[in-house]
């Protein structure tokens, strides 16, 4: 497993998707299959398209920052802040499980909102 180029491609991908290309961004970087974790999204290729394009469609103007990215083995984790309309913000942690010949082929996530005030002076970056 290449780690750098793994951490690239889960970075490429995601941004690819989010920004409005989600067909692009699965013939770019996903194998054969594609295992959704998320119970918000179907499992599969179509799925994963379906709501990217539903998102961009709903929400064009949302951004993403990708604040870090962590490589162990098959999996690639990516942390991003995510700012939605009326500065609407998320915190989210995505796991991608890579394939062996470097393609995509799993996907976990966890998001959470980032709260107007907070109990300590951190953010949660």
């Amino acid at each position: 497993m290449n780690l750098r180029e793994n951490k690239e491609n889960a970075i490429a991908f995601y941004k690819m998707a989010y920004e409005g290309n989600p067909k692009k961004a699965v013939e770019l970087y996903v194998g054969d299959e594609y295992i959704q974790h998320n119970p918000d999204v179907a499992d599969g290729l179509s799925g994963f398209i379906e709501y990217f394009e539903r998102m961009q469609a709903e929400y064009p103007e949302k951004s993403i920052e990708f604040v870090r990215c962590i490589a162990e083995g098959d999996l690639v984790a990516v942390h991003t802040h995510q700012t939605w309309p009326d500065n609407d913000q998320y915190v989210t942690m995505d796991f991608f499980r890579f394939d062996e010949k470097g393609k995509i082929c799993e996907h976990w996530d966890s998001i959470q909102q980032i709260p107007k005030k907070s109990s300590n002076p951190n953010t949660m970056y």
